[in-house]
């Protein structure tokens, strides 16, 4: 059979190109690096949870790539948000953690340029309970004291939890809250609460009490005012869940949409769009490195939380949200604007 020249040279151009085409994962990864984005300063339960992911999950990369932890703070990680959807590279090579509740953001008309949805999912390194918390001096020391009292909350930004709660309690159930926001994370929030400048913050997960702030339980230095969850930790004490407080049918219709979140305490999330096989690795990666002895002997030492959530549950879960009612998220976004 005879074969014309250009035939022949398109075949050998072919050849060439199938081993880039067939390139394994193990191959893709060798010898490359990962940014993982926190969208939080430096010291909070984020950062925490996600230098320590950072120091454990490679190995369970095929090509053991190194991973990069990289601080992006900014409208209460939001912009780490929009980075990782939009401008981070879609090959693998990048992913983050954020506020639990972003997911929730395009539903809730709060500036986010993405569908929570199509995020590559990785998983949650637990689920959470979300406080409010007034230092040891404050008149508002109790729920029902928070209630009467005017306190100013600490908070960053319109997306970020100190802002949502601190709003969602001020609307919902008419706390007299002054929400002084700007702050670029949780740890400068709570360092303005040690030196008198606010009175507390809400949104401050139990986690990050825990691990970041033990001190404060030994010292009673705090009051824990309310346990934002649907179902009370009894780790926390005789303090009231939010769910108990009110009645209204459609005051806890709004409340469930916003607690949800709570059960991807520490959200793990890639681009949408990467190869499936890269996005399959991460997400087994996380799986394992969630019952790595290492992983779970260094989380000890650190006091941090595993309870894992896995990936296709987060997808499950938000799916879900976003089927709610369109009255039930116009309410629930009017309850947590200033």
């Amino acid at each position: 059979m005879n074969v014309s020249r250009p035939a022949l040279a398109v075949a050998a151009l072919l050849v060439g190109l199938a081993p880039a085409q067939a390139q394994s994962v193990e191959e893709f990864y060798k010898g490359k690096s990962i940014t993982l984005a926190i969208g939080f300063s430096a010291g909070g339960g984020y950062d925490l949870y996600a230098r320590h992911l950072a120091r454990h999950m490679s190995k369970y990369i095929p090509g053991r790539p190194t991973i990069v932890p990289q601080n992006m703070a900014g409208a209460g990680s939001l912009r780490a948000a929009n980075f990782i959807y939009s401008a981070a590279p879609k090959d693998g090579t990048a992913f983050g953690t954020f506020a639990r509740t972003t997911g929730l953001n395009p539903l809730l008309e709060s500036g986010a340029t993405f569908d929570g949805t199509k995020f590559t999912w990785i998983g949650s390194v637990t689920n959470d309970i979300s406080t409010c918390v007034t230092w040891h001096t404050s008149k508002a020391n109790t729920w029902q004291n928070f209630l009467k009292h005017p306190t100013a909350m600490g908070g960053q930004a319109p997306s970020s939890e100190p802002d949502i709660f601190a709003n969602l309690y001020r609307h919902v159930f008419g706390a007299p809250i002054k929400l002084v926001s700007g702050y670029p994370g949780t740890n400068e929030i709570t360092l303005a609460m040690e030196r008198g400048e606010v009175d507390g913050l809400c949104g401050l997960s139990w986690s990050t009490i825990k691990t970041r702030h033990l001190a404060w339980l030994k010292e009673k230095k705090i009051n824990i005012l309310v346990q934002a969850s649907f179902k009370k930790d009894p780790e926390i004490g005789n303090v009231p869940l939010v769910m108990d407080q009110t009645k209204d049918p459609e005051k806890l219709q709004i409340l469930k949409l916003m607690l949800a979140p709570q059960e991807m305490a520490r959200p793990f999330a890639a681009p949408p769009g990467i190869p499936r096989d890269r996005a399959a690795a991460l997400v087994a990666a996380f799986d394992m490195t969630m019952k790595d002895a290492d992983y779970l002997a260094d989380a000890k030492k650190s006091r941090i939380d595993v309870n894992p959530v896995r990936g296709p549950e987060i997808d499950k879960l938000l799916a879900e949200l976003y089927s709610t009612p369109k009255d039930v998220i116009q309410k629930a976004s009017q309850a947590i604007a200033r």
